[in-house]
């Protein structure tokens, strides 16, 4: 996805925080006052507490320390007095201040606390708002499954109770999700028409806009510029009905589109009247792209004079409010301006700072995901904790009830002791023997289930009895099937054609183990294996690639060799698709670790539309490998009970060591 859908997406999202948080009324002295006389005055308690949500909302402005004070004071009488309803919505009010001072995990767990609230009092409005908030928290961290899942069910049941605004910020959400996924754009482009439709009914003017630009910019991005001028055009008349309305960004949509026609004069009008608008309601960032813009046009018509002057401008105030994207793409147009005007000392100048900037923004982009590794750690670590903290109660209880119980135990014991002490010394030679002997076949049991399950799964059933089935949002699945398998297996004993299927898939094994695969089961002649199961990762799809590349390697050398001995080969399809799937152990005698869902099916298409010799994989696996292969598309290609999927073969890996393609993730809209 382009930069540009991006950056209007998280504006968007700003000016309707913004909007919303406007509507009411934050730091208006005359509401605040009237909010505190009310406070003051003889009040009952349940009155008291809304009124100090209130306040809280006044305050949504940095420090935002007064805005947790009166939360937290919300919630604390609402507990006191046994305000359910005013309780869940002091901790979402809690929950929204710290997602403003990026606490994420704190967010988490006072949303969380007020879903909880509203669940028990059935309060469905409240249960979506938080649904929706929380799947932002996932948005906003990169866990796009998770966002997508709490999304869908604040959508449903804001559709059960009709109630539209919610409806529309959980559309507007699913559309953000999708937007930023390539083979997904037709259903983004659903998921915001619908928001608009829901927001014209509400008058929700920033909404519209939002929307609208959005929309704008993905017709944009597939050079459909008649739509995308249209949209941008209502996302210009929306934004101009409201006083947050982000209109010079609206207008440099439009002038884009003037640009990609190549009408120069329409484009360099929108422009300047976005430039004027933008240093009227003090927006730098607009301000800068549509200078960048312009010298882009410039510099276009040949005129690099009037070019190198914009992007001056541009880089001026890029510099100064530390906007590195849009430093890059200054340093990027000014060294082909004055590339092409001859003044190659400049050129070099501004190239060198242009893969300098680059550099800075990788290395941001890495440090993000690393704060969201760690967010993702500590939001784990206070869940287990808030486990442990609720069992305290309950484990102090068991204790005392169990050190009187051992007071009481005590004498007798010390008798009982006296008596056994005889024969247990006896016994105790014939229990080490008989322990040796069990701890023996412990371990060849143990051995054997570990050869059967994953780690995981076989400590779980050996505690439990049974194994819990588990959801994987990402998960990798490898499908390999021999080509002629039957006519080569007619000529050979039985002997030998489970000789060399072994042969085959041992080396499979040991691959897949090299690049941390789980190995899920063989059938015939057929090998499947995945990746982020049982333990959850994010790299499995390079890492399945990887050891596809190493299986068609195996087989390629293997093939060379019963060549030059004038002996038939077999060779192998290989397919692979990433989704999510659900694992766990069937059956009670005999049991298996296995894998299902969607995923697993489409897995196994890539491997029955593949091409003999070659790894066959998804377009959505591709979207995650493409930084790390090189690869060739095939285009959609037909798969049974599938339809039409786009699937590319796997050439190689890059050998340019290019690093991965992070993008930054987007910001969801809260209410």
């Amino acid at each position: 996805m382009k930069p540009e859908v991006k950056l209007i997406r998280k504006l968007s999202f700003l000016w309707l925080l913004f909007a919303l948080i406007n509507a009411n009324g934050y730091a208006q002295s005359a509401e605040i006052d009237s909010l505190r006389k009310v406070l003051a005055s003889n009040i009952n308690d349940t009155m008291r507490v809304n009124t100090l949500i209130e306040l809280s909302k006044e305050y949504y402005v940095p420090p935002y320390e007064e805005a947790l004070a009166y939360a937290t004071e919300a919630k604390d009488l609402a507990e006191q007095i046994g305000f359910s309803s005013g309780l869940g919505y002091a901790y979402k009010s809690i929950g929204l201040v710290y997602y403003l001072q990026s606490k994420l995990v704190d967010a988490l767990f006072n949303w969380e606390e007020s879903l909880k609230v509203f669940q028990e009092i059935n309060d469905l409005n409240g249960v979506s708002n938080m649904m929706n908030n929380i799947g932002a928290i996932y948005f906003t961290e990169g866990n796009d499954v998770k966002a997508l899942d709490y999304y869908l069910k604040s959508l449903k049941i804001a559709e059960s109770i009709k109630d539209t605004l919610r409806i529309a910020t959980a559309l507007v959400n699913l559309g953000a999700i999708y937007s930023s996924k390539e083979n997904s754009q037709d259903m983004a482009l659903n998921y915001y028409q619908q928001s608009i439709a829901l927001s014209e009914i509400l008058n929700d003017f920033d909404a519209i806009g939002a929307s609208s630009v959005n929309i704008g910019e993905i017709y944009l991005a597939q050079g459909n510029d008649t739509a995308a001028l249209h949209y941008f055009n209502k996302s210009m008349e929306a934004y101009r009905k409201t006083p947050t309305g982000n209109v010079p960004y609206a207008m440099i949509g439009i002038a884009k589109v003037y640009f990609q026609r190549g009408e120069y004069p329409e484009a360099i009008q929108f422009l300047n009247g976005a430039y004027r608008m933008a240093i009227e309601s003090d927006k730098s960032i607009e301000q800068t792209q549509a200078l960048i813009e312009l010298g882009r046009i410039y510099k276009e018509k040949k005129e690099y004079k009037l070019a190198v002057e914009k992007l001056l401008e541009a880089e001026a105030i890029a510099d100064t409010m530390k906007m590195r994207k849009e430093l890059k793409d200054t340093y990027e147009e000014l060294s082909l301006a004055y590339s092409e005007m001859g003044e190659y000392k400049n050129a070099f100048k501004y190239n060198n700072l242009l893969v300098t900037i680059k550099d800075t923004i990788y290395n941001a982009v890495m440090d993000k995901n690393m704060q969201r590794q760690a967010l993702m750690y500590d939001i784990e670590k206070q869940q287990g904790e808030i486990e442990v903290l609720a069992k305290d109660k309950e484990l102090q209880e068991v204790n005392l009830k169990r050190q009187k119980t051992i007071r009481n135990a005590t004498a007798l014991t010390g008798v009982l002791l006296l008596l056994l002490a005889g024969g247990l010394f006896n016994r105790y030679k014939y229990v080490r023997r008989t322990s040796k002997i069990i701890a023996n076949e412990k371990d060849r049991s143990d051995k054997l289930l570990l050869n059967i399950l994953p780690e995981e799964t076989a400590e779980e059933l050996k505690e439990k009895g049974f194994a819990t089935p588990k959801h994987y949002g990402k998960v990798s699945v490898l499908f390999t099937d021999f080509k002629g398998f039957t006519k080569i297996a007619e000529k050979l004993t039985p002997h030998d054609l489970v000789r060399e299927l072994n042969q085959c898939f041992i080396e499979f094994d040991r691959i897949i183990d090299k690049y941390n695969l789980e190995k899920i089961k063989t059938i015939g002649d057929a090998y499947m294996c995945a990746g982020g199961i049982p333990v959850a990762n994010d790299s499995n799809p390079v890492d399945i690639v990887h050891a596809a590349l190493e299986i068609k390697e195996y087989m390629e050398n293997l093939k060379k060799e019963r060549e030059k001995k004038g002996k038939d080969y077999w060779e192998l399809r290989i397919g692979v698709h990433t989704g999510p799937v659900i694992a766990g152990v069937v059956g009670k005698n005999k049991f298996a670790y296995d894998i299902w869902g969607d995923a697993v099916n489409t897995a196994s298409r890539m491997e029955s539309s593949g091409i003999p010799g070659q790894v066959n994989i998804s377009g959505f696996t591709y979207e995650f490998i493409k930084d790390y292969f090189e690869c060739t598309y095939r285009g959609k290609i037909e798969a049974k009970n599938k339809g039409e999927i786009d699937m590319y073969i796997v050439d190689s890996k890059k050998i340019n060591d290019k690093k991965p393609n992070m993008v930054e993730q987007d910001v969801s809209i809260l209410s």
